[in-house]
């Protein structure tokens, strides 16, 4: 059959004869000679080609040379090919030959000609022979990869076949093919089919059990394939495993701590648990199943974990879990429980479970911080037995634990200063925790701010020593260390500066790979960051060599070092401003060329459907979709070969790091070079636009940040002329701008329709907030429903990102979420505020939607985060509406009084804020309330002068309510009263913007009853002074500043030697 499928390899060539490829592709050989000639005599090789080269031949051009042949010339094929199959004795080409039935059949079934297959089939898969079962089923399996839809009117006699199959007697491989099907039939199981959703459940005790048989007999082959399943079931928004998670996570969690396993069987295991916790997350929490995981985790903390970074162990995988029980449950389910088994842990006398303990800790911090500050009192002496322990692994572990409360809660951390700093010190001094001390003691550096001044010299004395003695790896954490420093010490690290920049020169050179390209990439970094705290003037003499030094290491070819540079050059932007703009045509092509890379296998033969997910599922850490490998360019990839997928993901991992970091600094040079890169905005817009629908989230975030920044950048060159809220007043838009405009937000919103992931959307939403209130109500137009939807669908938790397919679309939400969840809640949030902001009273009928929907976050259930953004946005909202909140007054007030009395300041401070607004704008007259009011304003004006930032914050807003009240009707207040609290909580101190209703409070009452203010002239006169230092920031703004120098003018007139005792004299106008 010239030109057509062939099959002449399989039949001709003599067993040792060399495979001629050529002759074979070339030479047409008789249909004849296809079917007559005995398989069995060629040799492996060429038998498995042949399979390969047909099956190819066969799925060419959707089948058309296949259908080609002649009907009696298909037909005998047809039948030969389950002879040849069931009589081939070698698996590989065993598997290669059904796929050739599989590529036949998905183009003879549809079309009804091909009915003997099906019997065939059955009949194969209940042979007595288990050779020949082996080969019935794995035939169907891939039959079904290729025609599951017209299959489904037998899907009821397919699950009673595979019934029996699932407990073949003999066939380990049976049983596993059988799961594998199952896999396929799945993904084509709709949500109104229930008669196949309770027959698939059914079988899915079956096929756990068979996962743990693989388990048991260490193969792990098997295992891998049956995981893969599994995470398939998992993604499914039919949802197939509702009804036996907590029997599926107790299975898992079992074989993952069973020790009798080898240790990559448990891995996968203990990952799958992950998967089962990230995507069934709603049936974890609705059984409440955190306590009993964690419980059976924490004995496989304490095991030993590798030595290498990269190199996973069950102890890591239990780590990661806990994590992302913290990070995806509501915290009252994970830290409570955990806490008691940390306490547990720590006081065991083995060494391994405190150090199991400590890292638990760590790694629960970052879901949990906010519900553990209050709690931080009964965790520090944990913390300060850890880093003191006799035993070395715990103190190391010790300092992993700091590092993640550095992180997370840094207002704790930096209080306990005195205590840790010496600490790490004498940890750094350890060869066994002198890594993990170094970066702990970076992370603690971060957070000191004023700090660190105390400490500066001894800590640069003991860094700057490890430099020369310490080994790579180390020295490339010190020098991070170093880099903290400068950042928190800012100008006091000028005396440091010259010395430490003449050590770092030959770091800046090294062109080895592995810890040398990490080494060079870190002491980048710390460069970058010496300049911004030491200034432009005194970094200028190193800026030209520094920049000569980052193009270097872009040449180099290394992701890593090319990250390094980016960030760099963002940097060096930020830093000198214009004076970076001759460095564009170099720096922008740069980030272009990182950009529009293809990332490795994209050029191959390989593709990976989703890399992403490839590389989570390696390590069971992030949620993604299921890996797909195809073989595109048609060659020959059996799902039996052994592929290098670590290595692919390795690179493609890092490479999507650069490019995540290229895409970001693209938007911050724009931002800090302005006109000067004017001429790469276009090419940059169109580069961004096409990453936003990569597979890797990271890369999407940071296209949809540079992107809106961009258009706001773009609109401040403009020279826009100042706006006014709402569409009857609106100001157009420069035809560039808008323009500009067109081109990027209709990709964004493209994106959001199919956004999976929390952190985008909640990029996007404060991205788009932001343009709003820079734009106005222009941006708006024709828009605003858009924007307005997404805020919507998010604030009732029915976004693609917010979705669980376990959950009843009828079903509320529940109440308690997850920490990172109300940061997506709180974004959506500051939309809804800048949408008020821009339409001004014209957002009236949209706050009719929203108020119930905002409202609904504050409950006493509710995280502090909820109700604290929820007060938060009604009184952005109300400030942007002004007197058309009037018709809403009395709910909120009614819900302002309810979080006055909050146990939170955070919450405290929102509602003064909120209520003092209300007063403001709103036309109803409040005054009958005011007694009511300022009794529940009192407590937040007791606050200690070493309180909390958030309580002395809640005083300052409360004292800004005060004035508002002042300003509105001051016959209301009991003056007595009021006026002495009021003028002792002067000056403000934390919340600067609360000095403007002050100011017009005081200047207020200066103008309308002077007199009442004469007791107190001496403390205003002292406050003056203090929000009028110039060596302090502006705490007033000008518009308060020319009307209290004038203020001042007419106090000198009346009491010169006090204005002068208070040191104003300077001024009085005309001095």
């Amino acid at each position: 059959m010239a030109g057509r499928c062939r099959m002449a390899v399989i039949s001709s060539a003599p067993a040792e004869e060399p495979l001629d490829y050529t002759t074979f592709v070339h030479t047409p050989p008789t249909s004849s000679r296809v079917l007559d000639s005995p398989c069995s005599q060629c040799n492996l090789q060429v038998r498995q080609l042949a399979a390969v080269e047909l099956r190819k031949r066969i799925s060419q051009n959707s089948g058309d040379l296949w259908l080609q042949l002649d009907t009696n010339q298909r037909e005998q094929i047809k039948t030969k090919l389950p002879e040849i199959v069931l009589s081939e004795t070698n698996n590989l080409v065993r598997h290669s030959t059904a796929r050739v039935i599989a590529a036949i059949a998905s183009i003879e079934m549809p079309l009804g000609t091909w009915p003997q297959l099906l019997p065939f089939l059955e009949q194969t898969c209940l042979s007595p022979q288990a050779a020949h079962r082996e080969v019935g089923i794995y035939i169907l399996y891939t039959v079904l990869e290729n025609i599951v839809e017209g299959f489904e009117s037998h899907l009821q006699s397919f699950f009673k076949l595979f019934e029996k199959l699932l407990g073949d007697p003999e066939s380990a491989e049976v049983r596993i093919t059988t799961v594998r099907a199952l896999g396929v039939v799945a993904q084509y199981i709709d949500s109104d089919d229930k008669d196949d959703i309770r027959a698939f459940q059914n079988l899915l005790p079956g096929m756990i059990e068979v996962i743990g048989q693989c388990l048991q007999d260490s193969n792990e082959t098997g295992a891998r394939q049956l995981f893969d399943v599994l995470e398939t079931l998992l993604i499914l928004e039919v949802p197939l495993l509702s009804q036996h998670i907590p029997q599926l996570a107790e299975f898992l969690l079992r074989c993952g701590a069973n020790r009798a396993y080898e240790s990559d069987l448990r891995v996968l295991a203990l990952n799958a648990l992950n998967w089962t916790i990230q995507y069934k997350k709603s049936k974890v929490q609705s059984h409440n199943l955190a306590p009993a995981i964690l419980e059976g985790l924490m004995p496989i903390t304490t095991e030993e974990e590798p030595e290498d970074i990269d190199d996973d162990a069950p102890s890591r995988s239990a780590l990661r879990i806990v994590d992302c029980l913290a990070t995806s449950l509501p915290p009252t389910q994970v830290f409570p429980a955990l806490r008691q088994l940390i306490q547990q842990y720590f006081s065991s006398s083995d060494a391994a479970h405190r150090r199991g303990a400590m890292l638990a800790l760590g790694v629960s911090v970052e879901g949990c911080s906010e519900f553990m500050t209050p709690l931080m009192n009964q965790v520090w002496p944990i913390i300060e037995a850890g880093l003191q322990d006799q035993d070395a692994s715990v103190r190391k572990a010790s300092c992993v634990a700091v590092s993640c409360l550095c992180e997370w809660l840094e207002d704790e951390c930096a209080a306990k200063h005195a205590f840790l700093v010496p600490t790490m010190m004498q940890l750094v001094n350890d060869p066994f925790t002198q890594r993990t001390a170094c970066t702990a003691l970076d992370a603690l550096l971060e957070i000191m701010h004023d700090v660190i001044d105390q400490y500066l010299n001894l800590i640069m004395e003991r860094l700057v020593g490890l430099l020369e003695t310490a080994p790579i790896p180390v020295k490339s954490v010190v020098i991070g260390a170093i880099g903290s420093a400068a950042h928190a010490s800012k100008d006091k690290f000028l005396p440091y500066f010259a010395p430490t920049m003449e050590r770092f020169k030959h770091f800046l050179v090294l062109t080895g790979e592995g810890e040398e390209q990490e080494l060079r990439g870190i002491t980048m970094d710390a460069v970058g960051t010496f300049a911004e705290a030491v200034g432009k003037d005194v970094f200028r003499p190193y800026f030209a060599d520094m920049m000569k030094q980052a193009f270097n290491g872009i040449e180099l070819g290394s992701p890593r070092l090319r990250e390094c540079s980016f960030l760099f050059f963002g940097v060096m932007s930020r830093v000198f401003g214009d004076e970076f703009a001759p460095y564009l045509p170099n720096v922008v092509p740069a980030l272009i060329s990182s950009c529009k890379q293809l990332e490795h296998g994209e050029e191959e033969r390989l593709t990976v459907s989703n890399p992403e997910v490839a590389a989570s599922f390696a390590s069971g850490s992030s949620r993604a979709n299921a890996i797909a490998i195809t073989d595109e360019a048609q060659v020959a990839i059996d799902d039996d070969d052994n592929l290098d997928m670590d290595q692919l993901l390795d690179v493609n991992s890092t490479i999507c790091i650069e490019k995540e970091i290229a895409a970001d600094t693209i938007g911050t040079i724009f931002l800090a070079t302005r006109q000067h890169f004017l001429p790469y905005v276009e090419q940059c817009t169109i580069e961004l636009v096409g990453l936003l629908p990569h597979y890797y989230d990271g890369i999407r975030k940071s296209a949809t940040d540079s992107l809106l920044e961009i258009i706001r950048v773009f609109y401040d060159l403009s020279e826009p002329q100042e706006w006014q809220p709402g569409f009857a007043n609106i100001v157009p838009l420069d035809p560039r701008v808008k323009e500009l405009i067109g081109h990027i937000i209709p990709p964004l919103l493209e994106m959001y329709e199919s956004e999976d992931n929390k952190k985008v959307v909640s990029s996007l939403c404060v991205g788009l907030a932001e343009t709003t209130t820079k734009l106005g109500p222009a941006f708006l137009e024709g828009r605003l429903e858009h924007f307005a939807n997404i805020a919507i669908q998010v604030l009732e938790q029915k976004a693609i990102c917010q979705q669980d397919p376990d959950q009843d679309e009828s079903d509320d939400a529940p109440e308690d979420s997850a920490e990172y969840d109300s940061i997506l809640i709180s974004s959506a949030g500051d939309l809804v505020a800048a949408l008020a902001t821009a339409l001004g009273p014209e957002f009236a009928s949209g706050f009719e939607k929203f108020f119930p929907l905002i409202s609904k976050y504050y409950k006493k259930n509710r995280s502090l985060s909820d109700r604290s953004s929820a007060i938060g946005c009604l009184s952005e909202i109300i400030g942007g509406m002004k007197n058309a909140i009037t018709p809403w007054t009395e709910p909120l007030m009614d819900l302002f009084y309810r979080a006055l009395s909050d146990e939170e300041p955070e919450v405290q401070c929102n509602a003064a804020f909120a209520s003092g607004l209300l007063i403001e704008h709103s036309d109803v007259d409040l005054s009958p309330q005011y007694l009511h009011l300022l009794a529940a304003l009192r407590p937040l004006f007791v606050v200690a002068p070493e309180a909390p930032a958030a309580k002395l914050n809640a005083r300052d807003n409360a004292v800004g309510a005060v004035a508002r009240m002042l300003v509105k009707n001051t016959a209301a207040m009991p003056l007595d009263q009021v006026l002495p609290v009021f003028f002792d909580a002067l000056p403000l101190r934390n919340d600067f913007l609360e000095n403007r209703p002050v100011f017009r409070a005081i200047f207020h009452l200066f103008k309308t009853q002077p007199a009442l203010l004469a007791p107190y002239l001496d403390k205003l006169l002292h406050v003056f002074a203090f929000v009028l230092d110039p060596t302090g920031p502006d705490m007033v703004g000008d518009e308060i500043r020319a009307e209290l120098i004038g203020l001042i003018g007419v106090l000198n007139r009346e009491e010169p030697a006090k204005v002068q005792a208070a040191g104003l004299t300077p001024f009085v106008p005309g001095q």
